[in-house]
């Protein structure tokens, strides 16, 4: 006979581990589906940096995850946005709002370390790995069936709601027939870990660029994370430089902001791509994260997105009741339409005009600069860069579920 279970979730990611630490809080059983064998960590905990949002750190603070963390976060209390070639700048300083800090930068494999030291306290949670999504099934008597493949085989399993958190491409996504809007940015992102002349302050320096943006985040290490934008057809010979000629790109890039770079670790590279699925509900299925929408990184906003998809999708579960009913599903897909909308348009949009180099946009970009700086806007910048967009839930708020 087929195992039944509540709400299965495919994808131990970011944004999938994250759902099941949610779902257990509130009592809601779970089963947690990851291609990785147990104990060994997604390739996506890798060394790259994550940017948390003041109100991702409110939320993983209440599910026990931040206090994991082996190394202390890097807190953001001053943002300095300024382009190559155009006048005009964005500062911002927290204690103008009266917050400590914006958000917190976090090694992606350290917080897939600190996820999994949570996950194991949860002997309720059902955890399957590794085991791989093969298809979707019929909907049978409110249960939708999913075929799986572990060390036992091939099977059957029964779930009232199936979530996909399985990344950018998406087999739940693909099962369930719905297609997707891609946009290929032509850019590759690296990554990595600087070590500079001066120990980080708190500031997180972004320099934008015709071909790409380039941050320096205060990591807690006394290190800073660089990622760098380059052009596609550029990544390559970027890749092959050695460590000295790599830090002259990045210090001409960055300038001396934080003073000379002195040392770097080993850089990654990510090709750039928005890929927006075009619904976020199915038949007894939702899709989360990177799944309903892999967003270009300027703005740091991708995970913070899907973080705030879990837990909306986790206090729509609060209540008793059928994980997978449709109401429940449509009232899922209203409450996230304006914070994701939102989001999409500032990285995006942001991106395509940062990265235009028509000369009769340089006064328009010098201007949004100067515009972004005015009281007004950054107080719209700062709500939507710490996470505050649309119904935001309530463990982002700080508040208890």
């Amino acid at each position: 006979m087929s195992e039944r279970v509540d709400v299965l979730i495919i994808g131990g990611g970011l944004v999938g581990a994250s759902l099941a630490i949610a779902l257990q809080r509130i009592g809601r059983s779970a089963c947690l589906l990851e291609a990785s064998a147990a104990g060994s960590l997604p390739a996506v905990f890798d060394q790259r940096n994550l940017s948390f949002a003041a109100a991702t750190v409110n939320a993983l603070t209440a599910l026990g995850v931040m206090q994991k963390l082996s190394s202390a976060p890097g807190p953001i209390t001053r943002i300095h946005v300024s382009r190559a070639g155009d006048f005009g700048r964005v500062q911002l300083a927290a204690a103008d709002y009266g917050r400590p800090w914006f958000g917190q930068v976090v090694v992606a494999r350290d917080f897939g370390m600190a996820l999994e030291a949570r996950l194991q306290e949860l002997p309720q949670l059902q955890r399957r790995a590794p085991a791989r999504f093969i298809g979707l099934g019929a909907v049978v008597d409110g249960y939708r069936q999913v075929q799986v493949q572990d060390d036992a085989g091939e099977h059957t399993l029964k779930a009232r709601l199936v979530v996909g958190a399985d990344g950018t491409a998406s087999g739940v996504r693909s099962a369930l027939g719905i297609g997707v809007e891609e946009h290929d940015f032509q850019q590759t992102l690296f990554v990595a870990r600087v070590r500079s002349q001066r120990a980080p302050d708190g500031t997180a320096w972004e320099r934008l660029t015709d071909t790409g943006p380039t941050a320096l985040l205060p990591r807690g290490d006394r290190h800073f994370g660089v990622v760098h934008g380059v052009a596609r057809d550029e990544a390559d010979a970027v890749m092959a430089l050695d460590e000295a000629a790599w830090l002259a790109r990045l210090q001409a890039a960055v300038g001396w902001r934080a003073g000379r770079l002195l040392e770097s670790g080993p850089r990654a590279a990510y090709p750039l791509r928005q890929v927006l699925s075009r619904a976020l509900v199915g038949e007894r299925a939702v899709l989360l994260g990177n799944a309903a929408q892999t967003i270009h990184p300027l703005g740091a906003q991708g995970f913070n997105l899907g973080l705030r998809d879990a837990l909306t999708l986790a206090e729509l579960l609060e209540t008793e009741g059928d994980a997978g009913a449709d109401a429940l599903l449509q009232a899922y897909a209203a409450r996230r339409e304006e914070d994701r909308a939102q989001t999409i348009a500032f990285s995006g949009g942001l991106a395509r005009l940062t990265s235009n180099d028509a000369p009769l946009l340089r006064p328009l970009r010098s201007l949004g600069l100067l515009a972004a700086q005015a009281t007004s806007l950054q107080s719209m910048l700062v709500g939507g860069s710490m996470g505050f967009r649309g119904e935001v839930p309530k463990l982002c708020r700080g508040e208890a579920a």
